[in-house]
């Protein structure tokens, strides 16, 4: 059994931030540069870009993964990309066509490995309950956010329940805003996508419930 810990050792932890600022910071605040975050919305949203504008923005501070497991890496990953222009972190972000979580898993096991994943999407992980926290247990340090399709307002399945469950930062992707329902949230609590169209969807109201 392991020591607990007293109130002061617990406080003296040293946790790393993700450095966010301006509109990234609005939206999320500073949360902690690892665990699980959970993305997922309605196809037509606006879902694809943001997991890609936050991509770069994550690339500021580290090299990443992107999994493509869904769409894998053919003309509409291309089109992606470049509507995107993810040409600007070209050497800080991988794509992988299809790769099988268990290689994945391996991947991040190496030394020096990437600090970011994209899964995308958690319904063509083919995870069970045990493989899923199997996958996220065995790597605390990193950051590993999966996407997921949406049925309605919830996410699509079982195993997509469990992981919103679990995740430390959760975000719903609507009308061209990604808005936060994580731990940790900035004074604004949404990121617009595409400001014009997410000001014409929402108006004044960004509720999911």
């Amino acid at each position: 059994m392991a020591r607990a810990l007293s109130v002061n050792e617990t406080m003296s932890i040293k946790t790393k931030l993700l450095d966010f600022e301006g509109a990234w910071a609005d939206a999320f605040g500073t949360p902690e540069n690892k665990g699980v975050w959970f993305i997922w919305g309605r196809s037509g949203h606006g879902k694809t870009s943001f997991v890609m504008q936050l991509c770069k923005e994550l690339c500021r501070h580290y090299k990443g993964v992107y999994n493509s497991l869904e769409e894998g890496v053919g003309y509409t990953m291309q089109q992606t990309l470049r509507k995107n222009n993810m040409m600007s972190v070209n050497s800080r972000l991988a794509i992988l066509d299809r790769e099988p979580i268990e290689d994945l898993s391996t991947r991040m096991s190496k030394r020096m490995s990437p600090h970011f994943y994209v899964v995308d999407s958690i319904q063509y992980a083919r995870l069970t309950k045990k493989r899923y926290f199997d996958f996220v247990n065995a790597h605390k340090d990193k950051l590993i956010i999966f996407i997921s399709q949406a049925e309605g307002k919830l996410p699509k399945g079982n195993i997509a329940d469990l992981a919103l469950f679990d995740a430390v930062q959760k975000i719903w992707v609507e009308g061209f805003r990604a808005i936060s329902n994580g731990r940790s949230n900035g004074s604004v609590g949404h990121y617009d996508i595409w400001p014009e169209r997410a000001r014409e969807f929402h108006g004044d109201s960004i509720r999911i419930d």
